[in-house]
């Protein structure tokens, strides 16, 4: 269940979301742990970067280690030992983007998505209604609609199809939904929320039409659908807004997969409620680290650059983390030499930290006097 308890003249919104495994209080931003995990980390240190709920990635579960496992160890929260909330996506973006990428992958009909598996070559398929009732066997507390996910260059005709396919496959979700939940005698805070997506690339129109029709069948949540750029790299500001403005006031707003800060900031202004994204970790991977400077403004370093070899300051000396606080950051930059999976733990937590630190920044705004 959500509520919203104050929206600022910034148009940054603050909310409360209850669900089976805690309260959040929004904005927040999740941290993708895609195949039930956080790359190179462990949950017990994500924690302590203040994060308070994760997304996993239905398509990657579902082909391994199937669903078979998941269920028998009880739901994804004691697989992967999570306590927190958990929001499982459709899949979809995954399938289409394996499609959109090679067409001998599957193909794309009305009814159905019928794809290989990136792993062994099996044949599988994916309808709205098994994407429903795979996230109903994970146990998550939030997930999404199966929805038909287009690059935005796509043309105009093109994307028109998959707008309504969206909002056709959005009703069959909304009937399956319901039905597992009387099939489970779910209410309350163990009712899941589920979050249809609003498609229709950079056509203003289409986001609008896509939107009305989905709010008619009536969601939790609405989730911006596709890539925040086209593709020049240019933010799609005016439509990001456009389809914020199209969701009810008493909704969450779900930005999928927005995650540079700026992009985060950018979009909590236009009224968006939740963010994920594989930034955090997948750039501490390769040795970049976040530090906050004067909210908004942060800057982050190179690690691997030469200059780091005879730096011994801490890597953050403002952290929560001890590890972050005693380990130098030459020491880091020797463990990035060394291909060291440490070197890659400590950035990633580095990052994860940083941005629950920019979004209790984000929260705390005040409206100028």
């Amino acid at each position: 269940m959500f509520k919203l308890t104050k929206t600022l003249k910034s148009g940054l919104r603050r909310g409360i979301l209850t669900t089976a495994h805690g309260r959040l209080s929004t904005p927040f931003y999740m941290p993708d742990a895609t195949r039930g995990f956080v790359k190179l980390t462990d949950n017990e240190a994500v924690s302590r970067t203040k994060t308070k709920a994760l997304v996993v990635n239905t398509f990657h579960l579902y082909l391994q280690p199937g669903l078979k496992i998941i269920e028998r160890a009880g739901g994804i929260h004691k697989f992967m030992d999570w306590s927190g909330p958990l929001l499982s996506d459709s899949g979809g973006f995954q399938v289409f983007s394996l499609i959109h990428k090679n067409q001998q992958m599957g193909k794309i009909t009305d009814d159905k998505v019928i794809f290989k598996s990136p792993l062994d070559g099996s044949k599988h398929e994916l309808t709205p209604e098994k994407s429903i009732q795979i996230q109903f066997a994970l146990g998550v507390d939030m997930m999404v609609c199966l929805d038909d996910c287009p690059p935005n260059e796509f043309s105009r005709a093109d994307l028109e199809k998959a707008v309504e396919r969206t909002i056709a496959w959005a009703k069959r979700c909304r009937i399956e939904f319901d039905r597992q939940v009387k099939k489970r005698r779910l209410s309350g805070a163990k009712r899941p929320l589920l979050f249809s997506v609003i498609q229709g690339g950079a056509e203003l129109d289409l986001r609008r039409h896509c939107a009305s029709e989905l709010v008619k069948i009536g969601f939790d949540g609405y989730g911006f659908g596709a890539r925040p750029i086209d593709k020049d790299g240019n933010f799609l500001g005016e439509v990001l807004q456009v389809t914020a403005d199209a969701i009810p006031k008493d909704a969450l707003r779900f930005a999928l997969g927005i995650g540079t800060p700026e992009d985060i900031y950018r979009c909590a202004l236009m009224g968006w409620d939740m963010f994920d994204c594989v930034i955090p970790t997948r750039e501490g991977r390769h040795g970049k680290l976040f530090f906050l400077k004067k909210f908004p403004k942060y800057e982050n370093i190179n690690i691997n650059n030469a200059k780091f070899a005879l730096d011994f300051r801490p890597i953050n000396r403002e952290s929560r983390l001890n590890e972050l606080k005693k380990h130098s950051r030459a020491y880091i930059h020797h463990l990035f030499r060394m291909n060291e999976p440490l070197g890659h733990k400590l950035a990633s937590l580095n990052n994860l930290e940083f941005y629950q630190n920019f979004i209790d920044n984000l929260s705390n705004l005040k409206d100028k006097k």
